[in-house]
């Protein structure tokens, strides 16, 4: 803790002590968690502790590789802590948290003078706010103040527990964790997994352009039905996800048993991650050939072709039908991307580390 300078002359003040405050972030969370995040804490922390003035420093590591047991986060933090002369510092991870085998949004050593804060765990909806309204409360309770409602959510223990309360433990948890998924999945940007694999995306767009021209593929699209349609865009959805999935290796396997459950999270968030960005891409191309089919078949075309009258309803089968095999491609084209390139897609990681002060 250092001192501000105070002004010389007659009507001086004296100077207030200043409050270093690390915010360590997460390389892939960096779209939510900005320079503007630090100085807005310095701001809230300047009014609950207006004795001494707050300087906050944002830097953007990953500290540990995960998976990683929290206790790992903190030695990592701590030695930062030190490095840097920080007072006090928080780190904010996208890793699940845990205590008594409960996911939580946050763990602290007020010896240590260092926070987590599990971001994913916060939910998916109105992160920032949630976020801010944490961040002042772990630095209360790292100063001293008792303020923090948010630190005692699932604080007690099972055994403590009335047996009411232990008949509740279960859809506690799984509400808990639920939550923690969504978080991470959000955290993942699902939506935008395809428009960052450059050749997924041209060999699907391809493909479907292939399709869209095909006069046997029309005939194949009018002769399936729909349930057949059905089963066969199940199919390429579920192929495409199993092959981005195995050919990049995103399946991960725990190296040590206190990390277990963090990559039990890991693998349903990434599954999750990859299905949401396939169908993603899959309704995206059932669009654009639909639109396309519309405009380069003329209506006599295609009815000459498949020998009756057809209508919007043709169009859409055909549609339907070049969009899985489109997806297909896609799939080939993600095999041949490279293992970084998927992750980063994947998981919205940014491999560089990069501080940044306000």
């Amino acid at each position: 803790m250092t001192a501000a300078p105070a002004p010389s002359g007659e009507g001086a003040v004296e100077a207030r002590p200043t409050v270093s405050l690390g915010v360590v972030v997460a390389p892939g969370l960096t779209h939510d968690i900005t320079p503007e995040t630090a100085a807005e804490l310095a701001e809230d922390l300047r009014r609950s502790h207006p004795s001494v003035d707050w300087h906050a420093d944002l830097v953007v590591d990953r500290l540990v590789e995960p998976p990683a047991p929290t206790s790992d986060i903190f030695e990592a933090a701590r030695a930062m802590l030190l490095e840097r002369d920080w007072d006090l510092g928080i780190v904010i991870t996208d890793l699940p948290l845990r205590r008594a085998r409960r996911p939580v949004s946050h763990h602290l050593i007020p010896t240590y003078g260092i926070a987590i804060v599990c971001l994913p765990a916060l939910g998916a909806i109105h992160v920032r706010r949630r976020l801010r309204r944490t961040l002042a409360d772990l630095v209360d309770e790292l100063a001293g103040d008792d303020k923090g409602e948010a630190l005692l959510e699932l604080a007690t223990d099972t055994a403590e527990r009335p047996g009411w309360m232990r008949v509740l433990f279960v859809p506690i948890v799984f509400v808990a964790n639920l939550r923690l998924l969504f978080g991470m999945v959000r955290a993942n940007r699902p939506w935008r997994f395809a428009a960052r694999l450059y050749r997924a995306l041209v060999a699907a767009v391809a493909a479907g352009a292939y399709g869209v021209v095909v006069a046997d593929i029309w005939r194949l699209s009018s002769a399936m039905g729909a349930w057949r349609l059905a089963v066969t865009s199940l199919l390429s959805i579920a192929l495409t996800i199993v092959l981005v999935i195995a050919a990049h290796g995103l399946w991960e396997r725990a190296p040590d048993s206190r990390v277990r459950e963090q990559v039990i999270l890991f693998n349903v968030a990434t599954a999750a991650t990859v299905t949401i960005g396939v169908l993603t891409l899959y309704l995206a191309l059932l669009g654009l050939i639909l639109a396309g089919a519309g405009l380069v078949i003329a209506p006599g075309l295609l009815s000459a072709t498949l020998d009756e009258p057809v209508g919007f309803g043709d169009y859409a089968m055909l549609a339907w039908f070049v969009a899985s095999l489109a997806t297909v491609g896609g799939a080939l084209g993600a095999a041949l991307e490279s293992d970084e390139a998927v992750r980063e897609a994947a998981y919205a990681y940014v491999p560089s580390t990069t501080a940044m002060r306000r």
